[in-house]
This record gives structure tokens, C-alpha cells and sequence, in this order.
């Protein structure tokens, strides 16, 4: 039977050795290096699980041994892992584009108001030629990308039945373009350095995005029925509600970044950013972002305090407690509120939702077309009833199946280090993607964004991570026996 760290769905690529990897000796001297390993099938298996340890108490010598057998080719490749270089540029402008909208802020670069597509164009007319001269296929294929094709196409089967077919076909146009760079991204984030990249751009962002909203909120630039602030941004942030949504799936990966830090400078800065994080979470004002924020620091003490989880359950609560006394007295009316105006659309429609779910299961009502059948021409403000309604019941559970996968690739990374003397960041980063994703859970549940970027892009770091990270068998890695 296979290590329960091995990858089964598609093939691994690892960074190049010239690259500082997540485990270097700058950040964890005594840390195992961390390397990539190739599924095997067939016969190949067969005669290589004869060389497989069984137990934790294996030899290292047996360990190592078994390390080169499962060793992908792939990783020694040097144009494998240099590969897509062009490809990963375009995606990092993109998502600068796609989450800083810069010609929203300054007027004079309104010229740039579709260069994302522009980019994004150009980015996979670079990406489809180069995947194809490096793997000879369009994609690598774990699991979650299945999956979004699979929820891509009950979302194209949607159409025909909607009530306003163009209406459906246009949010079929946005979402297919988000499952473009969903695979681009799968494919190209090939080394720790560009993985690292991408998440301390959002990182960036999502700081700028927090002072902004603290500022309005201490500007009294209440722009949202004169109560609660707008993003500074319009796309993604413009609501407070997602607003909140994004910034608390950021909190687990810069509290994770900060525990996994060395050096008085970096961990200041991490501080300094989780703090950020919080205000600006309070900002917005949003009881499902504050619900999500809970179940992140529960998550995370949970995971992170194994020996001392009471102590550190406690520490938690106090931190939570904490914030909200500081926190304004209108922040804490609002969080005492269910009864209000709008707690009572959103269960109207969360009911009205599962109602129309139920009466069209086979392929919903049409993306976005909930909103037609609405008794307050609202959305469903809930991404799992948006999915159940407007594109069925099978495309709901492909959703759910999408969100729940990378646990266990995230877990995988978790259990093989959890035992080591020395933590690498890839320990601390998986875990902070497993709060995020949670976070990410939770919010969701009180917002339509089923088809937006955020776990879009918490899923494609996942699957990277993994990609890039498997931990050598000189970690005690937690095998099972095998059997004939």
C-alpha cells in the first residue's frame, strides 16, 4: 500500500536545487530537505514497494533508498522546473491587475482598465504552447482540476435551461476565465521562490486594502447606506462583505508566515501585517467575517498547540475576547444583532434558495439567475445554495468535493513533519492554508462568491504546494503497513 504522503493524480515537479527551498538552512538548520516524489503504477509499483519501509522505525539507509526509488525524473529536469518562466510573469502581473486595480485608484492610468484580460490573454497564448513542448499535455491533472472542469461544464449545461440564457451565458464567460488561470496557475508555480511570490503579492494587497478600510472607517467614509465603509477598490472589494471574506482567509497564512519566520525584522513585519488584518476586519463590520475569524484561531490553536491545546484554547479565546473589547462599540451592537433588515433577507433568501435548488436539481436555474427568482431580487448570499440552485445538485457536490480535496494533500505535508525536531515553512504554510480555506468555508456560507477569484487561488496554492513539497524519508513519516 502507498505512503500516505504519496501523490496519486498527477505528476510532481520540485524546485531547482539552485533555489533556496522552503526548509533551507537560513530558515531551519536541522531541517530534512525536502524533494518530490513520482507516483508509481503497475509493475513498477509492485517492485517498488518491496523497497518501502514499513514502519517509522525503518533504517535510514532502507529510508533513503526508498527516497531514490520514488524520485520523479521530472525533478532533475532542469527545463521542467525552470519552465514556464514568461508564463508565471503574466500570471503575476494578472493577479497584481486583478486584485489592485490600480486604474481604479489613479484616473490618468484609466487606459488600463482591460489590460487583466489583456495580460491574461497574452499569458495563455504563452502558457499553451510552452506546457505542451514541456509535459506534451495542457495540464497537469490532480484531482481539484477535475473537479473545476467538471463544475465548468454543468455551469456550460445551465444555460440552455435559464430563465435569461444571456445572463447565464456571461457568468458562464467570467467563471470560465477564472478556471483558465486557475489551470495556469496549477501548471506554472513550479518553485518555492514563485509560490512564495504570488502569496506575498496578495499579502501586500491585502494590507493596503486593510488601512484603507481603517482609514475610512476613522474618516467616517461610510459609503455603504451611510453605516458601514466600501472598499477602497471597486471588483472584488467593493462590498464589505467580501471585503471581510478575503481578508480573513489572508489572517491564517500571515500568522503562519510570522511562526515560521527568523530574525527580529521579518517577524516584526508578519506582527505588523496580522494586525492589519484584524483592524481591517473589524472595519468592515461583517458578523460572517468575524464568524470566520473564530473558527481561524480555533483552527489554528487546534492545530499548532498539540501538547497544550487547553493553554492554548484559552490564549485564543482571550485574543478573540480582546478584539472585540477593543474593538468599536458599533462593531460589537452589530455582532449582537440576527434580527435586523438584513440577517432577515439573508434567511429569506437562504430558504427561497434551497427552495429553488430543490425544484431544479438536475442543472439549476442558470448561473446567476437566483437572483430572478428571488422574492427581494437579491443573490443567494450563500455560495453553496448559489451553486445547489443555479447550477444543480450535481454541481454542488462537485463543489464541495473541490473545496474539501486539498485537505488532504495540506494534512499529507502536516502529518510527514508534524513528529520532526525542526519545522520547515512548508509545515507552517500548509497548516495556515488549511485556516484559510476553513476561513473560507465559513464566510462563504453568508456570501455569493462561489465564482469569484478568492479560493480559487487558496486551492491552486494548495495543489502547488504540494506539487513542490514532499518531505524526504529522513522525516519520520507516518506510513502504513503494506500488504500484499
Amino acid at each position: 500500500m502507498r505512503n500516505k504522503f504519496e501523490l496519486l493524480d498527477y505528476e510532481p515537479v520540485t524546485p531547482s536545487r539552485s533555489q533556496r527551498p522552503f526548509n533551507s538552512r537560513d530558515t531551519e538548520n536541522d531541517s530534512p530537505p525536502i524533494h518530490a516524489i513520482e507516483p508509481t503504477s503497475g509493475a513498477n509499483a509492485t517492485a517498488k514497494s518491496q523497497k518501502r519501509p514499513k514502519s517509522i522505525s525503518n533504517t535510514r539507509e532502507s529510508n533513503s533508498d526508498y527516497s531514490r526509488s520514488e524520485q520523479t525524473p521530472l525533478g532533475d529536469h532542469w527545463a521542467l522546473k525552470r519552465g514556464h518562466s514568461l508564463s508565471y510573469l503574466g500570471l503575476f502581473v494578472f493577479t497584481f491587475l486583478v486584485y489592485f486595480r490600480p486604474y481604479e485608484l489613479f484616473p490618468s492610468l484609466a487606459w488600463l482598465s482591460r489590460s487583466a484580460l489583456i495580460v491574461a490573454i497574452v499569458t495563455l497564448a504563452i502558457f499553451i504552447p510552452t506546457q505542451l513542448a514541456l509535459e506534451n499535455s495542457i495540464t497537469a491533472r490532480p484531482r481539484e482540476v477535475k473537479l473545476v472542469l467538471a463544475l465548468l461544464i454543468t455551469g456550460l449545461l445551465s444555460i440552455p435551461l435559464a430563465l435569461d440564457p444571456p445572463r447565464a451565458f456571461q457568468s458562464f464567460i467570467e467563471f470560465f476565465k477564472v478556471i483558465v488561470m486557475f489551470v495556469v496557475m496549477v501548471n506554472v508555480v513550479r518553485t518555492e521562490k514563485r509560490l512564495r511570490g504570488l502569496i506575498l503579492l496578495v499579502l501586500f494587497v491585502s494590507c493596503v486594502l486593510s488601512l484603507a478600510a481603517i482609514n475610512d472607517y476613522v474618516q467616517g467614509n461610510l459609503a455603504l447606506e451611510g453605516r458601514r465603509i466600501a472598499g477602497l477598490i471597486g471588483g472584488l472589494f467593493s462590498n464589505p462583505n467580501d471585503l471581510a471574506l478575503h481578508l480573513v482567509t489572508m489572517i491564517p497564512i500571515s500568522l503562519t508566515l510570522l511562526l515560521s519566520s527568523r530574525g527580529p525584522l521579518n517577524k516584526t513585519i508578519y506582527v505588523i501585517c496580522s494586525l492589519l488584518l484584524v483592524a481591517g476586519l473589524v472595519a468592515t463590520f461583517s458578523r460572517g467575517g468575524f464568524l470566520g475569524f473564530v473558527c481561524v484561531i480555533a483552527f489554528l490553536g487546534w492545530k499548532l498547540a498539540r501538547r497544550n491545546r487547553v493553554i492554548f484554547g484559552a490564549m485564543a479565546l482571550t485574543m478573540v475576547l480582546a478584539a472585540v473589547a477593543l474593538a468599536p462599540s458599533a462593531y460589537r451592537s452589530r455582532l449582537a444583532t440576527t434580527n435586523d433588515d438584513s440577517a432577515v433577507a439573508r434567511t429569506d433568501d437562504l430558504k427561497r434558495s434551497i427552495l429553488v435548488g430543490a425544484r431544479h436539481p438536475l442543472f439549476g436555474v442558470g448561473m446567476d439567475n437566483y437572483i430572478l427568482y428571488s422574492n427581494t431580487n437579491k443573490a443567494t448570499h450563500n455560495a453553496y445554495t448559489q451553486v445547489a440552485a443555479e447550477m444543480g445538485l450535481a454541481a454542488f457536490l462537485i463543489y464541495v468535493g473541490f473545496l474539501a480535496t486539498p485537505f488532504n494533500r495540506l494534512r499529507r505535508i502536516e502529518q510527514a513533519i508534524v513528529m520532526s525536531r525542526h519545522r520547515p515553512r512548508v509545515y507552517y504554510l500548509a497548516i495556515g492554508l488549511q485556516g484559510s480555506l476553513v476561513a473560507y468555508m465559513v464566510v462563504s456560507f453568508f456570501a455569493s462568491v462561489a465564482y469569484q477569484w478568492y479560493v480559487y487561488y487558496l486551492v491552486a496554492y494548495a495543489i502547488c504546494l504540494q506539487r513542490l513539497a514532499v518531505v524526504d524519508a529522513n522525516t519520520e513519516l507516518k506510513t502504513v503497513p503494506t500488504s500484499e
